[in-house]
């Protein structure tokens, strides 16, 4: 039997219940107050009727079921109505006419069918019928709502996942192509600074591959992170950058999207000049109500260097498919701030609660 076919648990369910109350009430539209005179009548009248009754009521149940697993959809509701109306009223019509001509054709219990016993009949298993198969199709098309739910929300977050993936890996090209064309400035320019660069680089690469894995990292694997950064840039530019950061402890389980401050960092470096002389400024720091700034001195360069706008669009959209508001850039004429919201982590021993509800949907 195919599992389509089954009765469910809700069809089990009212049948055990409501059939025992039928029972009774076919009885007693067949012997009257016989019924509460013989005792014969509950020994073989009531058993036999109940037997009939899982006859009926399961042919019912397949024809239901078979029907819904034939027209599946919502949309396909009305097809259903249509069609179990015109089968099962006729299939109900027919069980309780069986019981009053058999009862009748065989005396049996002393029975002869009187004038509206069939009609009383027929009412009975007409408005059992109209309640239970009106009760299946609802819970049907219920859970047929709930299922195109979680489809559609796995399908979304199967979307953002991968939205969220493609965001990701714009970043290491375009932080590695970077750091190739300073890595080639430096060999033309001072062959031992550019073996330091290249060492700094391999650990500074390590670290980016591993913390960009999960989409997401805390405030102190990325503070970790923006200082080896800054490393690099010393190297190539020395005093002509200059970096501060002030970051509140508790702050440091707090999460924000991976390598958000690498790519703040070479926004800034990238658009403006630097000069020993008039330094370039990056402030780093933490403020109330769960936000870390990025603050730099503005010093833009004459010739504006090209972009193709990876940068603070990529930390947008990230934060837009985490679904945290609070992003925010500002620009005065003298400084240029970034407001990134930070993120609670409230199960930081089992990973990125938000990473994880992305990808196990």
């Amino acid at each position: 039997m195919k599992t389509e076919l089954k009765p469910t648990r809700l069809q089990v369910f009212s049948f055990i219940t409501s059939m025992p109350v039928i029972d009774f009430v076919l009885n007693y539209i067949l012997y009257d107050e016989g019924l509460f005179q013989k005792q014969s009548i509950w020994l073989y009248s009531f058993p036999l009727i109940f037997l009939i009754g899982i006859g009926s009521w399961r042919s019912q149940v397949g024809i239901q079921n078979f029907i819904q697993y034939k027209f599946p959809a919502v949309k396909q509701t009305r097809t259903r109505v249509l069609l179990l109306s015109t089968t099962l009223i006729p299939f109900m019509s027919a069980s309780v006419a069986l019981i009053f001509f058999t009862y009748n054709n065989l005396h049996f219990l002393g029975y002869t069918l009187k004038p509206n016993d069939i009609e009383y009949g027929m009412l009975v298993g007409f408005s059992v019928n109209l309640i239970f198969v009106t009760l299946y199709e609802v819970d049907y098309v219920v859970e047929r709502l709930k299922e195109t739910m979680i489809e559609k929300e796995s399908l979304k977050q199967q979307a953002l996942q991968h939205e969220f993936d493609s965001l990701k890996n714009q970043v290491n090209p375009h932080f590695l192509f970077n750091c190739f064309n300073t890595l080639s400035s430096l060999i033309t320019e001072d062959k031992e600074k550019a073996e330091v660069f290249l060492n700094e680089l391999s650990k500074v690469y390590r670290y980016l591959l591993r913390n960009n894995e999960d989409g997401v990292s805390t405030v102190e694997n990325e503070i970790r992170f923006i200082r080896s950064y800054y490393g690099l840039l010393k190297t190539r530019h020395g005093d002509a950058v200059q970096m501060t950061i002030e970051i509140d402890k508790r702050y440091n389980p707090y999460l924000l999207p991976s390598l958000t401050l690498q790519l703040l960092v070479e926004n800034v470096v990238k658009h403006n000049q630097l000069a020993k002389s008039q330094p370039l400024v990056i402030e780093i720091f933490t403020t109330a109500g769960n936000k870390l700034v990025v603050n730099n001195n503005l010093q833009r360069r004459t010739v504006k260097a090209p972009s193709n706008k990876v940068g603070l669009e990529n930390i947008k959209a990230k934060y837009d498919l985490l679904n945290q508001p609070g992003f925010q850039i500002m620009e005065d004429g003298k400084n240029f701030t970034v407001v990134l919201p930070l993120i609670w982590n409230n199960s930081a021993e089992n990973g990125h609660p938000l990473l994880k509800e992305n990808k196990n949907n």
